[in-house]
């Protein structure tokens, strides 16, 4: 909640400046971002996944031993978690190097050794935001992955950033994309271009990063239809939509972002590769965090592919969607307390 005449810039590092009285709905307000409130947001948005796949983590803190037994048992864990068999195997090899070579024989010294992993994995692969004005990002991904949706999470954070945004409906087979996003630009007072039912989606582009210039927009977010992985004659016309914008905008997209259901657990990362090898992903948005017992997946997308995790979507606002925060991410997995280290 916002209190009217407090200038909250003196301790809080970011706050929404957009003008919602200029919106036509009053309805979506700026929310404070606290960085205490933000960690414990990770905790309880990765809370299926600490409860189902770390579950045993407890036990095998408390370990006094690194038997067979505590290591079987960290493998399951980390395979329940969705990390990937692969990526598990790795981890484990390695933990038992380090224990070897450190002496280790606690649990607890253990998995403090594979939170240090785990970032460090993590915090390989990094994207800054690109400084490209107009800005254009393309959100691609399967049906229901929630792209839609995410396009208005993304052009709320952009508002608040005090940018220009638009946003182009190249879902043009389902006439209800087209009217979802509208509503989403009504809510938000965002322009959204948009094309007849089952027009060429390269058309509503061209016509998007048209009015992008001409209009001075500084984010232009391309909102595509949902396709699986194994359509390619769906996956040229990603590559078409690509081509098109960067015919237009000099370099443009900028950003091309797999948006991801996280309750998809490893396919996931079988239609990360899939939709890499057909135009250049430039990041993940990991949705639906807080409905997933797989929490893990990031993880192995991220490190398999080297694609970063930009977003995190959870809950139910414009404001559930957060830059992806690697230790508020891998503590939010590893921490049993109630409490977030700070």
């Amino acid at each position: 909640m916002l209190v009217e005449g407090l200038n909250t810039s003196i301790f809080l590092p970011h706050v929404c400046t957009w003008d919602y009285s200029r919106s036509r709905s009053l309805r979506e307000k700026a929310r404070w971002y606290n960085p205490f409130v933000e960690k414990n947001r990770w905790r309880q948005a990765l809370a299926r996944t600490r409860r189902t796949a770390f579950g045993r983590l407890a036990s095998l803190v408390g370990a006094t031993e690194l038997t067979t037994t505590f290591w079987e048992g960290l493998e399951e864990t980390l395979i329940q978690a969705d990390l990937g068999i692969k990526i598990v195997q790795a981890l484990i090899e390695d933990l038992k190097e380090i224990a070897r070579a450190e002496g280790l024989t606690q649990g607890d010294q253990i998995v403090e050794r594979l939170r240090t992993l785990l970032l460090h994995h993590l915090d390989m692969v990094s994207n800054p935001e690109p400084e490209a004005r107009p800005l254009v990002i393309v959100l691609v991904g399967v049906n229901g992955s929630g792209k839609t949706t995410t396009a208005a999470r993304i052009a709320h954070r952009w508002l608040c950033s005090g940018k220009k945004v638009m946003l182009a409906a190249a879902d043009t087979y389902r006439a209800a994309a087209t009217e979802q996003l509208k509503i989403w630009g009504d809510r938000l007072d965002v322009e959204v271009v948009s094309g007849q039912p089952g027009s060429d989606p390269g058309a509503v582009v061209y016509n998007a990063a048209q009015a992008t210039l001409a209009r001075d927009v500084d984010v232009l977010i391309v909102d595509t239809s949902g396709r699986m992985h194994t359509e390619h004659n769906l996956m040229a016309e990603l590559q078409k939509i690509c081509r098109v914008a960067g015919k237009v905008i000099s370099g443009a997209p900028h950003q091309v972002l797999l948006v991801l259901d996280a309750t998809t657990g490893q396919n996931g990362l079988t239609q990360a590769q899939a939709f890499t090898d057909a135009v250049d992903v430039t990041g993940v948005i990991v949705a639906k965090l807080d409905s997933s017992a797989r929490g893990g997946v990031g993880f192995a997308i991220n490190s398999v592919l080297g694609i970063p995790i930009q977003y995190v979507g959870f809950g139910e606002t414009l404001e559930d969607l957060s830059t992806f925060d690697a230790e508020a991410f891998v503590n939010g997995l590893l921490t049993q307390s109630e409490t977030v280290p700070p």
